[in-house]
């Protein structure tokens, strides 16, 4: 038997969100189906590959693989804003290179990544002095003191658990996190915490870190899901810290 049928509108009906995760994060997945809207708003993945050791090297080679990831994406879809989830990839590579290479592998009317996020949530914040949490080694967070300073935001203090390995810093406790985020609160005077990489389980300590220091605390996934839903023109499902509040 054969049968007509009728056709449905595409899934994103108010927006159409892309997710570019890097094949070694375990973590980015997770927190933006808790910060995006389910309503109407599509969201699709794809993976761009990515090494187990995060260096400057390794994030820099993910540049030429961003077009091909993106391609990936339903070829029908039309997206509002792609997010590209990595941190330290964007400082490296630079965020308007990482724009550019995205938009040759499918249409889309914004790109933004963590840095692109922090920056605009730190504007939003009126945050000027940051201190950072990174899970990272030195060259690896000098690349993003370097790109923030650039946008004319200091990082007066920086934290690290000095991990080069993506599969132990997905796995870091968010215990850990907080405890290591309030022990660097108490070190100077500043304007807000910057948990930094996007495998790193900062949600569900953000408010906690928040009420034991009266500082606003960002993290990568909060302000990429934040600025994601600012550029879609969508509400977020779930809210996270004083930004997003």
């Amino acid at each position: 038997m054969q049968f007509t049928y009728d056709l449905a509108p595409q899934l994103g009906t108010r927006a159409t969100i892309g997710l570019i995760s890097l094949q070694s994060d375990e973590t980015v997945e997770h927190d933006m189906r808790r910060i995006l809207p389910l309503d109407g708003v599509a969201c699709y993945v794809t993976r761009v590959p990515s090494g187990q050791e995060v260096t400057n090297d390794a994030l820099a080679e993910m540049e030429g693989k961003l077009t091909g990831a993106a391609r990936l994406f339903p070829m029908p879809a039309k997206f509002d804003v792609v997010g590209y989830g990595c941190t330290s990839g964007t400082s490296v590579i630079g965020a308007d290179v990482v724009a550019g290479m995205v938009k040759k592998g499918c249409k889309t009317n914004a790109v933004t990544d963590p840095l692109t996020g922090l920056i605009a949530a730190c504007r939003h914040l009126d945050v000027k002095r940051l201190v950072v949490l990174s899970p990272y080694v030195a060259a690896v967070n000098s690349s993003l003191i370097t790109a923030l300073a650039r946008a004319e935001i200091e990082v007066v203090l920086l934290g690290t658990f000095n991990e080069e390995r993506e599969e132990f810093a997905a796995r870091i406790a968010p215990d850990s996190i907080a405890d290591a985020a309030q022990t660097l609160a108490k070190q100077g005077e500043f304007d807000a915490l910057f948990l930094s990489c996007t495998n790193l389980r900062t949600l569900d300590v953000i408010d906690r870190i928040e009420a034991a220091t009266g500082l606003p605390v960002l993290s990568s996934n909060q302000v990429m899901g934040w600025h994601m839903t600012q550029l879609a023109g969508v509400e977020p499902l779930a809210r996270f810290g004083r930004l997003m509040r």
